[in-house]
């Protein structure tokens, strides 16, 4: 996994890049979130607790693109999207609050996306090295699944496809990120991200 200096200058890149991007970002987010909170009828400011780094959890910050709070599966995601969320998500600029997550230090430009408890705080093994790393806003398992949502649709049981094929593989993609770090792979995924 990275060191500590390299996660000093990881660290220090995502400040820097987080610093640049804000400025032009803070108007579309704010016109996002207006328009996310019209179309949802709920406040377009979405906040859920994910695992980051060492296990720790804290605040994601995403635009609201669904109706309702309960979504335990990608069917019912998919029927409580409004128009302009599946389109927010499609884009990925749902994700565009997470730039603060990266200020605020709990989230790097490129790592493992940050899951929801029950899966990365459950690893064990060597598969916990994971943990060494901030999450990311992309990454080498975010480029290969980019179309995660539209692959579990077609699964007959999508909560066991994800269980069994797709998270063990993440995982392993994820750790070969992690023990291969190098800064011209970041911006790799960055520049395959945009």
């Amino acid at each position: 996994m990275l060191s500590a200096k390299q996660q000093r200058s990881k660290r220090r890149f995502d400040v820097l890049l987080a610093l640049l991007l804000l400025p032009c970002a803070l108007l579309p987010i704010l016109l996002l979130l207006f328009i996310a909170t019209l179309s949802t009828g709920q406040w377009g400011w979405f906040v859920q607790e994910r695992i980051g780094q060492y296990g720790k959890r804290f605040k994601l910050y995403k635009i609201r693109s669904l109706k309702g709070t309960e979504h335990p599966d990608p069917i019912s995601m998919k029927n409580s999207e409004t128009r302009f969320g599946r389109w927010l998500r499609k884009t990925k600029l749902d994700e565009l609050p997470q730039l603060f997550n990266i200020l605020k230090g709990d989230m790097s430009w490129v790592g493992p996306r940050p899951d929801l408890p029950g899966y990365a705080d459950t690893l064990t093994g060597a598969d916990r090295e994971i943990l060494q790393l901030k999450p990311g806003l992309t990454g080498p398992a975010t480029v290969k699944y980019k179309d995660e949502e539209a692959i579990l649709l077609q699964q007959a049981d999508p909560q066991h496809y994800n269980d069994t094929v797709l998270w063990p593989d993440k995982v392993k993609i994820n750790l070969a990120y992690g023990q291969n770090w190098s800064f011209k792979k970041d911006l790799y995924y960055i520049w395959r991200s945009f």
